[in-house]
């Protein structure tokens, strides 16, 4: 029986990180390299969208956006699948936070910095020099003197695939959120536990158990995470077979694979038909395996 939700699918993702400041505040000060006296101590959350999505990965991106007690902007991103141009859109959204802040009557010096925190749920540096590198910080820098930069915009990207946990037991909320993020899914029976003894980490945890959601959040996550598995496939596919095909090919597979879940979670075959669109000899046919 399932016992754990995937914290990096909409429904947890928001419910963790959208809801509860005091962890967003946790994850951005543990992933930017802030010292003592520049960490985040309070955060309003940002409503709304800054930008179009991509096509193909509209149901794939998570954010929460917040601005801090200093004024700075921070977009916190989930990624589950990865284009090139998923980089376009990161410094498309950031630079409209920039923008955004500056009325008619305000200073130019008066904007503050904004910071795009991007987790992604693939590889997508494989250059041989970077293939094990899991963290890529990017700033406005001058090419020949590094330490003079412009200051207004930067990025943080996480392959979190790339991630290992240390092999000792460590404390250091960096480490602990990443394996909060790559070790809590649909198949961990017990959380580690070294997430359990942090106050953070641990209450995390206890918001992507299922018994923290009602049956219709459920058909929700269920339908933002097969939403995501077809796009992944269509990605793959097109690469491959040709759009349409491959989109065609993900939508069957993922569908059954989410209809069979469904069912194992006690859902009835008209609510796996209403989620999945399958029709029901197909159902049927599933609940017999």
């Amino acid at each position: 029986m399932v016992r754990y939700l995937d914290p990096k699918y909409d429904l947890t993702f928001k419910r963790i990180f959208g809801e509860h400041k005091h962890l967003c505040i946790s994850l951005i000060n543990s992933m930017l390299p802030f010292d003592e006296k520049q960490q985040v101590v309070d955060i309003e959350y940002e409503p709304g969208e800054l930008a179009p999505q991509i096509e193909a990965l509209k149901n794939s991106i998570v954010d929460v956006r917040c601005t801090d007690n200093y004024g700075r902007q921070f977009i916190v991103e989930m990624q589950m699948n990865w284009t090139e141009s998923f980089k376009s859109r990161v410094l498309l959204n950031a630079s409209k936070a920039y923008v955004w802040q500056l009325e008619s009557s305000q200073e130019y010096k008066l904007l503050r910095p904004v910071y795009a925190i991007n987790f992604v749920n693939e590889i997508f540096e494989k250059s041989p020099e970077m293939i094990n590198e899991y963290y890529h910080y990017y700033k406005i820098v001058n090419l020949r003197h590094t330490e003079k930069r412009i200051d207004g915009l930067e990025f943080v990207f996480i392959e979190l695939p790339k991630f290992k946990p240390p092999t000792h037991a460590t404390r250091k909320l960096h480490e602990l959120w990443l394996r909060f993020l790559t070790e809590i899914n649909e198949s961990t029976k017990e959380a580690p536990p070294e997430l359990m003894a942090n106050e953070y980490t641990c209450e995390a945890v206890h918001y992507t158990e299922v018994g923290a959601y009602n049956k219709h959040q459920l058909l929700a996550y269920d339908r933002a995470k097969m939403d995501v598995m077809t796009a992944r496939s269509m990605l793959s596919d097109s690469r491959e077979e040709g759009r349409a095909e491959g989109l065609a090919k993900g939508q069957s597979e993922t569908a059954a694979r989410i209809a069979v879940n469904a069912l194992k979670r006690g859902l009835s075959p008209e609510e796996v038909h209403e989620l999945t669109g399958l029709p029901p000899d197909e159902i049927h046919r599933l609940r017999e395996r």
